[in-house]
């Protein structure tokens, strides 16, 4: 049976002597592979005290490379000890926008640039 680690405990494995990641609800010990990972070593510190899975499902990582993670598990993540969603950011990490907020950009970002182009062309023809 495989150990089963809190969020707190994995969290607290961030360093580049000690790093562990989280990833579909598995633990990581991959501080072995840091100066071996092909997106460098940053990519998987960045990747401790958090749910890594999206960053690594985004990644597109290969089988094989899924097999290479096969070496580092360690057990499994405990998922009721996920600190519960608050206002506060976490230290390192940037939130990601809201779908909302992204929307509304893809949206407002042309009609601006649209506005700018307008203006400059009314400028140009009055002089």
């Amino acid at each position: 049976m495989a150990k089963v680690y809190s969020f707190e405990e994995v969290s607290s494995h961030n360093t580049q002597n000690d790093c562990w990641i989280i990833v579909n609800s598995k633990v990581y010990d991959v501080t072995s592979y840091l100066e071996e990972h092909p997106g460098g070593d940053d990519v998987l510190l960045l990747a401790t005290g958090k749910d890594a899975t999206e960053d690594f499902e985004d990644a597109g990582h290969s089988t094989d490379a899924r097999e290479i993670m096969e070496k580092y598990y360690v057990g499994e993540i405990d998922t009721s000890s996920f600190p519960k969603l608050t206002s506060k950011p976490v230290p390192g990490h940037s939130p990601k926008p809201s779908d909302t907020a992204t929307k509304i950009l893809h949206f407002v970002i042309p009609v601006a640039i649209v506005g700018v182009a307008v203006l400059v062309c009314f400028y140009i023809k009055k002089r």
